[in-house]
């Protein structure tokens, strides 16, 4: 099966690197991205580095030719370059578009796979792949398991077939809604898990974690899909490479935030914080770790103060 990836991140790269093991694949990058001009150059990203069978290239007409795709860029930008996509793409050729990236979109709180279908104009399908699992562990040989998702039944079990490994095991999603709902909060989890390490109380992430997961999944019901999946694979699976992983960009973020030091990175779990938002007062549902972490990045809340107010809430039964 050979296949694109669009997007030259240490995650585009990886899925890049990782599906050249199997087949011949193209790895496509914006014209002048620093990123892209490292790899042209020395096939190498520091991380992971590029034999024979993968083809650098700043060409989207050549990255397009595979009749699969993996998208994997902001998932703020994924509207507009979907629809330039679509423009690019020849009337009458059917694509697989996989998307790799977890999020909401920040104004409407639409899922990823709602964003791209709804500017994507021509004949497609569309799957997703989440879970648990960071470049810097892979790339070590350090395995995980993670999910494939969609609502075509065929292309999400061929995918899974596909692509698993010795190095990841893929599992069939069978709740896209709950799936993507859930890889895009455990971002908003894990900043909630980096500001408990800036604040030196890191022994409430086993409450963060039982909470936090159980939140999801009352929304994630709330909006039609399993309740389960916010136990699966896709969020509570993906806990322990958000809320405890050094690499984490998003824990890396709220300790960052709670310090008062800056933070360079992309941390998706901001605009999907907002997102969050939005959906919680849609599907009347209380989010209150999620609107702790809403408050403490956009109103300026005390972070002590704000976790403090979690302890005070009504007493409740737990179930």
């Amino acid at each position: 099966m050979k296949i694109s990836v669009l997007g030259c991140g240490r995650w585009g790269s990886f899925i890049a690197w990782y599906l050249s093991l199997k087949d011949q694949t193209v790895l496509w990058g914006r014209e002048g991205s620093k990123n892209i001009c490292a790899l042209m150059r020395d096939r190498t990203n520091g991380t992971v580095t590029f034999g024979e069978r993968t083809l650098i290239t700043t060409d989207l007409d050549r990255a397009l030719e595979n009749e699969t795709v993996v998208i994997s860029i902001s998932s703020q930008q994924l509207y507009d370059f979907a629809k330039m996509l679509s423009d690019r793409v020849p009337d009458g050729a059917y694509k697989h578009f996989i998307l790799c990236m977890k999020g909401l979109e920040e104004k409407t709180g639409r899922r990823l796979t709602e964003v791209f279908d709804s500017a994507y104009t021509k004949p497609h399908a569309t799957a997703i792949w989440v879970g648990p699992g960071h470049v810097e562990d892979f790339v070590q040989a350090i395995p995980n398991c993670m999910v494939i998702d969609s609502e075509n039944v065929e292309l999400k079990e061929e995918l899974a077939e596909e692509l698993s490994s010795s190095l990841i095991r893929f599992y069939i999603g069978t709740d896209l809604c709950g799936s993507e709902v859930g890889a895009a909060s455990k971002n908003v989890i894990g900043i909630a898990a980096g500001m408990l390490d800036g604040l030196g109380v890191s022994s409430l992430k086993g409450a963060l974690m039982a909470r936090g997961a159980g939140e999801i999944s009352r929304l994630i019901e709330a909006m039609g899909g399993d309740r389960l999946s916010a136990f699966g694979l896709c969020h509570l699976g993906d806990y322990e490479a958000t809320v405890f992983s050094p690499h984490s960009h998003n824990r890396a973020f709220g300790e960052a935030l709670v310090k008062g030091e800056s933070f360079e990175k992309l941390a998706e779990g901001v605009a999907t914080c907002k997102a969050l938002m939005l959906l919680s007062e849609r599907h009347h549902t209380e989010l209150p770790i999620c609107t702790a972490v809403y408050r403490i990045i956009f109103e300026n809340a005390d972070p002590q103060t704000t976790l403090n107010s979690l302890f005070s809430r009504e007493i409740k039964r737990e179930f």
